[in-house]
Formats: structure tokens, sequence, C-alpha cells
């Protein structure tokens, strides 16, 4: 599949829409029928999104791409992403290609277990109860193995650890909470690791005679990180500088790091939708994580190491291939089979790589050229579109604004709706000519 893949990489933008699926099913990625669905808009019937949320009036359709050239860990994938932001797809796409050729990425997950918190508010002695949870451990992990997480450990997973843990209260004294550290395997482990929390209640309250408060798992799993390194051999020194500054700019302001975050999700956040994950589960656990030094800061840090510029990606990453949406839903479904990975650190370690790789096509647009050029350019079809131009005035308009841009370096919406009335005024004039004449 890898020798099909690089093939059908090759122009593939420039392809019409009934090509590209044409392109996608002969390299195996889609099949008739997936071809067919998206080929017909997706999904249709909302009686699918009555069984996932309250009070449903229809669906909220996004555009559903895919990146080019990804290769990560020396395997082609071909990525889908779930996004309406214009440009985020073809930058990282051809960011994707200038690593492929110059360069590498790879990724690694360090840890396995997520974590569930079962908080005590008000506690006697906190040095009391963590010696009666302590002497309880290994009666309390069996427990819950056995009584709930029973089917993640026939799978090879299950509750590894528990930690107590003092957190001051702010006013003199403490609450005490205990961290589940839990193996979900290929589950994103939500809903497994709150029922194991909520099974613990009972017997941590019999032993300790304290009252437990409260039970839910972490999105901060610093116990679970997802590394990804991009490389890239011989590139031109003074470029290398300039994004080596860029990424110290994001590192050391935290206005700065907000922005350049948002740009690493512009390329994690279109993955989890796609594949049906939870973004607020990760895009939470990414942005404490950043700053868990005390300061908010970038997630991603780019330097020079002899005459390569790497970068590293590095944050919680937590997804799931089995369970929720991501096997209910039909589009969710067909983009885990276009991305051809069962493993949930796989998919983790590939959407990381995806964020690294459209953060460094940011940082070269933003310390080259600049963000507008390439952003603006293929932007001018949504301010032809919500100028209110028709399809077949788009092309024509999306032309004209092009020539602004080069020329002022700068479009609106305004110049839509004048370049639009221009455009219909001079088709009008001959009629009008003539019927005047007449």
């Amino acid at each position: 599949m890898t020798k099909q893949l690089q093939d059908i990489f090759k122009g593939f933008s420039k392809l019409s829409r009934e090509e590209r699926l044409k392109a996608l099913k002969e390299v195996g990625a889609l099949n008739e029928a997936e071809a067919d669905y998206l080929a017909k808009g997706g999904l249709k019937d909302t009686s699918l999104g009555e069984k996932f949320i309250e009070n449903v009036i229809g669906y909220f359709q996004l555009p559903l791409g895919v990146v080019t050239n990804m290769r990560v860990d020396g395997k082609d994938f071909v990525v889908p992403m779930a996004v309406e932001e214009t440009s985020i797809v073809a930058a990282c796409s051809k960011t994707a290609k200038w690593i492929r050729e110059s360069g590498s990425i790879t990724t690694e997950v360090v840890g396995n277990e997520i974590i569930g918190q079962i908080q005590l508010a008000k506690i006697r002695s906190f040095a009391d109860f963590e010696k009666q949870i302590l002497a309880q451990k290994n009666y309390l992990i069996e427990a819950a193995n056995r009584e709930v997480a029973f089917g993640l450990v026939r799978r090879g997973g299950g509750v590894r650890d528990l930690h107590v843990r003092r957190v001051p209260r702010g006013d003199g004294s403490d609450m005490a909470v205990i961290h589940i550290l839990m193996d979900p395997c290929d589950a994103m482990g939500a809903n497994i690791v709150n029922q194991v929390c909520e099974y613990l209640k009972e017997p941590i309250e019999q032993f300790t005679g304290e009252k437990v408060t409260m039970c839910i798992l972490s999105n901060l799993v610093d116990s679970k990180v997802t590394r990804a390194v991009v490389r890239i051999d011989d590139i031109d020194p003074e470029l290398a500088e300039k994004i080596e500054e860029a990424s110290l700019f994001a590192q050391m302001d935290p206005y700065r790091a907000a922005t350049n975050n948002k740009g690493v999700l512009n390329g994690i956040d279109p993955i989890l939708i796609a594949t049906g994950n939870d973004w607020r589960a990760v895009e939470a656990g990414i942005h404490a994580y950043a700053c868990r030094d005390g300061q908010y800061r970038s997630i991603t840090r780019w330097y020079r190491e002899g005459k390569s510029l790497v970068g590293v990606f590095e944050a919680p990453l937590v997804v799931g291939t089995v369970g929720g949406v991501t096997t209910l839903h039909p589009t969710a479904m067909l983009s885990m089979k276009m991305l051809d990975t069962k493993s949930a650190n796989e998919l983790s370690r590939i959407i990381a790589a995806v964020g690294l790789v459209q953060n460094l096509g940011a940082l070269k647009a933003l310390t080259t050229v600049g963000i507008i050029e390439g952003h603006m350019k293929l932007h001018t079809k949504n301010l032809a579109l919500g100028a209110g131009a028709e399809e077949k005035e788009i092309p024509l308009v999306q032309k004209k604004l092009e020539e602004i841009l080069a020329i002022r370096k700068r479009i609106s919406l305004s110049n839509a709706i004048d370049v639009l009335k221009e455009l219909r005024a001079a088709q009008k004039t001959p009629a009008s000519t003539t019927q005047h004449h007449s």
C-alpha cells in the first residue's frame, strides 16, 4: 500500500472530488460503498444522532479532507481531517511533503496509565488517611480489577497502581486525593475509570471512616505522554534560526504560546473529530500540560542541531480506537479505516505528528512570507461565497481578489463585495446598452 499511496499523493489536490475518491479506492483506503457514502454527503438519517444526544434537530456537517504525504515512523498514512478552516489541510500536506523529502518523523508513547481521581474534601488527619489507604492498596487494586475492570484485565490492561496526594485547601487544612492509575488498552477509558473510582468509594470510606466527596477522571494524563520528533536535514541555516527564534518566543511568552498551541491543535482537533474522539478532553489535557511548570508555554520546541532542524511535541494525547463514537458513527469508522490503524497508541502518535507538522508549516510561513499570503489566498473562495457569489462567479471573484492581495497585501469581505458588484455591473452593461439602442 505504501508505494501506491506515494503515487496518489502526487497532484492529489489538483484532482476533482470524484477523482480523489477513485484514487482512495484504488489504494484500498475506501471501498465502493464508503466512497458512495461520501459522494452522497455522508450521514443523512438523524436516528443515530438521537442515540448520541438529546433534543436532536439535525446534523452540523464539516468538510472532511485528507492530509497527504504523511509518513510517520517510516509508514505512510492517509490522514482524515474534519475541519472548516481554510489552509489547514493544504499547509499540513505541503509541510509533510517537505519533511518526507528532507527528513523524518519519529514518535513514541511514554507511559500507559490514565488517571482517575477520588476526592475527600475534608479529612481529620492526612498522615493517618494515607497510612490507612496504602495498607489496603493491593486489596483495592485487586477488587477494582475483579469487580469492574475485568474486561480490561482480559485484554492486558486494568488498574495498575494508586497514589495518595495531599492537596492544600487554601484555608490551612488539606484535602486528600487518591489517584487511580489504569491501563485502558485501546479505549480512551473515561467511562471505565469513572466506574472504578465510583466502585472504590465504599471500601475507602469503610477503611478510613472518611467521606468521599467526588470521583472523576483527570484529563491531565501526565502518566501517558505522546512524543513526536521531526528532523529536517541540511536546512537553510537562516530559516532554521528564524524557526528556532519563533519557538523560543512561544516558550517564553504565554501570549504567543496560546496562538502557537492553537496552531498545533489546528492539526490535532480535525483528526480527533474525524475519528470520533473527544477533542475537548485532549485540548484540556494539552493546555494543562502546557503550564505544568507554572507558566503557560508552547507544547512544541524547535532547535538547531548541526545542519538539522529538530522539532519536538510532547503532551498527553489520550484517544481510543474502540468504544464510543469511534465505532458507532459511520464517518468515524470510515476515517479509522483510512488511517489503517487499530492501536490507540499508534493513533495518538499519528495525531501528535500531524500537530507538530502543522506547527512547522505555520512557523515557516510566519518567519518568511507571513501568514497572510498563503492563508488569504486560499481564503478567497470563502470571501467570494460570503459576498454572495454564485458558483460560476466564484473563480472570477477569486482571481480579482488574488490580484488585489498581490498588490495591497491584504483583502477583506468588503473587497469581495465590491469585486462582485463590479463583475455583475460589467455583465449587465452590454445587455442594457443593447436594449437602449433597440
